[in-house]
């Protein structure tokens, strides 16, 4: 698996935590203190996210990075 697909699949997982919480997409954006278009680019698999990042996006979500990547790469 290439590392855009992971992002792909990765920025679908987030999508489907954040849809589950019942957030917006600009709701979430702003709980995580990241620009909502930059939320847009790592929902759509168009960023290559950070550690911090991600650790900011499983604070969040209340899951682990584990769980995130779990099936995906």
């Amino acid at each position: 698996m290439d590392i855009q697909q992971v992002q792909i699949e990765l920025g679908d997982r987030i999508r489907m935590l954040r849809l589950r919480k019942k957030l917006s997409q600009e709701k979430f954006a702003d709980l995580c203190k990241i620009h909502r278009s930059h939320m847009g680019e790592i929902e759509r698999g168009e960023t290559n996210l950070t550690l911090s990042t991600l650790l900011i996006l499983t604070d969040k979500l209340n899951t682990t990075i584990s769980s995130l990547f779990r099936g995906i790469a």
